[in-house]
C-alpha cells in the first residue's frame, strides 16, 4: 500500500495595517489655529472657531489669540529737535488680523511689535520740539499709530491705538520752566494793574470836569466825605 507523503502546514499571509485616527480639537471664538502638515501650511488658512481635526504625528498647530493686546513701551530717553533730553513712555494696542501671516512671516510677532514701537517712538519724537511734544500728544499718537500699522501689516498685525502716557523732564528744566511761567504771570499782573490805573485816572478826570462845571457838586461831595468819616466813630473832625 502506497502512502502519500505527509503534508506540511503552509504559513498564512499576515497583513498589517496602520490606522491614523483623527484627533478632534476645539478652537475658542477668540482663537485661530494655524495647522502645519509635515512642515507645510494646510490649505484653507487658519481654522476656528469650533471643532477642527488634526492627524497625530503628522500635523502640528499653533494657536493665535485674536483679541486686542496692550503693552507698555518702556521709557525712552529722547533728544528733541531743540536739544532737550526727555523721557517718554507710551502704550500700544494691537490685534492679529491674519493668523497665518503672523505665524509664518515673523518668528515672534509680539516681541517684534514691541521693539518696533520703541524705535518708532524715538524716531517720531526726535523730529519735534519740546513745546510740540508737550502740547501735541494726540497728533503724535496718530502719527505713531499710522507708522506702526504700516510697518506691521506684512506681519498680520493691526495696530489699533497708540497713546503717549507721560513726558518726564529733567529737574533743572522743570525749575527753569517754573521760573519762566512765574515771570510771565508777574508781567501780566503788572500790565493788568497799569491798565486799571489808566482807566481809574480817566474816570477821575471826567469826575473833575463835572465838578468844575457845577460848584454845588463839590460841596455835596464834601458833605458825603464828612458823613463817611462820622460813620467810623472818630472823635475829631476838622472843617476847612
Amino acid at each position: 500500500m502506497q502512502t502519500s507523503p505527509a503534508s506540511t502546514p503552509q504559513p498564512h499571509p499576515v497583513s498589517a495595517s496602520i490606522y491614523a485616527k483623527d484627533d478632534g480639537r476645539t478652537a475658542l471664538h477668540c482663537d485661530d489655529e494655524v495647522i502645519f502638515r509635515l512642515g507645510r501650511l494646510v490649505r484653507g488658512g487658519a481654522k476656528g472657531p469650533g471643532i477642527f481635526f488634526i492627524i497625530p504625528c503628522i500635523d502640528s498647530y499653533c494657536k493665535v489669540d485674536l483679541r486686542t493686546v496692550s503693552f507698555d513701551v518702556p521709557p525712552q530717553e529722547i533728544l528733541s529737535k531743540d536739544s532737550v533730553t526727555v523721557a517718554v513712555d507710551a502704550v500700544v494696542y494691537y490685534r492679529i488680523s491674519n493668523a497665518t501671516v503672523a505665524v509664518s512671516n515673523v518668528e515672534d510677532y509680539g516681541r517684534s511689535t514691541r521693539l518696533l514701537a520703541a524705535t518708532t517712538l524715538r524716531n517720531v519724537l526726535g523730529t519735534r520740539d519740546l513745546s510740540q511734544i508737550l502740547s501735541e500728544r494726540e497728533s503724535i499718537s496718530h502719527v505713531m499709530q499710522s507708522s506702526l500699522d504700516e510697518a506691521t501689516d506684512p506681519w498680520g498685525v493691526k495696530v489699533e491705538r497708540v497713546e503717549i502716557k507721560d513726558v518726564r523732564l529733567p529737574v533743572q528744566l522743570q525749575r527753569a520752566m517754573a521760573a519762566e511761567a512765574e515771570a510771565a504771570r508777574e508781567a501780566r499782573a503788572k500790565v493788568i494793574a497799569a491798565e486799571g490805573e489808566q482807566r481809574a485816572s480817566r474816570a477821575l478826570k471826567e469826575a473833575a470836569d463835572v465838578i468844575s462845571d457845577t460848584p454845588a457838586a463839590l460841596q455835596l461831595r464834601y458833605l458825603q466825605t464828612l458823613s463817611s468819616i462820622a460813620a467810623e466813630k472818630n472823635s475829631t473832625i476838622v472843617f476847612p
